[in-house]
């Protein structure tokens, strides 16, 4: 557990890949994307990439995003599915946005990018792996991670894998405060079991992120996870969904709980060495749209500024 000292200084402080920032010096935040990464490839060839092409592709990209006012990134690739936390610090160095990695293992995709020994070993053993990032830093480094990233795989009962990678990282949570973002999509299964076991942990709803929750076209049960304090991630925004987004939203909005909500794009700077799934569309379209359709700034700056700041600082809830 932290020590109430280091839980309050934890809770004023986030990890980034250039060291430790006030979470308050976040600002302007996209909270899922993904600066790069392998997706589709075998996980033994996941973190290799061209660094040359990388750099000349993700650099100048990363800049547009600098100078259209995005000061932070929440980098969702996880380790085994391409993190490259030597390629993250440079991008951040030559770019001045700051990004925030991750620990955890990607439990989607089929299981295809959780590591052989995961299988056997225990929840607890899986958890020091990743206490153990957040405490010493990430493969013999200085950095460390600013949240947990984990998945379950879409439209199946959760596996027995993805379930105990789950409950690592809830005994993460407990050890270091950080919170967990996992893709659970329009997987209501999987959604009722994370609940079950927040429960059983007693861990407060508000240390998860509903990550790809726009999926779910139920807004009720969005709206009722919401209340009891979850955080509802609208990460799959794209210029031709500006008007089903304003929507949600409001929604949101109406039932006075537009600060339980987190919004990005699930973008890729360098998707398998392919073209940019592009991260820029929330500030060039949807906060022109909101803008003009009853929001006023102050709702604009809690999305992208006060709720990430809320969602990710780092204490245990």
């Amino acid at each position: 557990m932290l020590s109430s000292c280091n839980s309050s200084k934890s809770a004023n402080q986030i990890h980034t890949v250039q060291g430790d920032i006030k979470v308050s010096e976040l600002g302007l935040t996209l909270s899922h994307e993904h600066t790069m990464s392998n997706y589709g490839k075998d996980i033994s060839e996941a973190s290799n990439y061209d660094s040359v092409q990388l750099f000349n592709q993700v650099i100048p990209y990363v800049k547009q995003l600098k100078a259209l006012g995005v000061n932070s990134i929440f980098d969702c690739t996880t380790a085994y599915f391409g993190r490259r936390i030597d390629y993250l610090k440079k991008i951040s160095e030559e770019t001045g946005v700051q990004i925030i990695t991750n620990t955890g293992f990607y439990g989607a995709a089929n299981d295809r990018y959780i590591p052989e020994f995961a299988y056997k070993a225990s929840a607890q053993a899986i958890a020091d792996i990743w206490i153990d990032e957040f405490k010493n830093g990430i493969e013999g480094s200085q950095i460390k991670p600013g949240f947990i990233k984990l998945g379950f795989d879409d439209g199946k009962s959760p596996s027995a894998i993805d379930t105990k990678l789950f409950e690592a990282g809830l005994l993460t949570h407990l050890s270091t405060g950080l919170t967990l973002a996992v893709h659970t999509g329009e997987n209501l299964e999987a959604m009722l079991l994370q609940t079950q076991l927040l429960k059983k942990h007693n861990i407060h709803p508000s240390a998860w992120i509903w990550t790809h929750a726009y999926k779910l076209k139920d807004d009720a049960t969005l709206i009722d996870l919401a209340t009891q304090g979850a955080w509802i991630s609208l990460d799959g925004f794209k210029t031709p969904n500006t008007t089903e987004y304003v929507n949600r939203i409001k929604l949101f909005k109406e039932k006075k709980l537009l600060h339980k909500v987190l919004v990005s794009h699930d973008g890729n700077g360098f998707p398998s060495g392919g073209a940019i799934r592009p991260f820029q569309a929330i500030l060039e379209d949807l906060v022109p749209a909101l803008l003009q359709n009853g929001f006023t700034q102050d709702d604009v700056d809690q999305l992208l500024f006060r709720n990430p700041e809320e969602a990710f600082r780092i204490r245990i809830k």
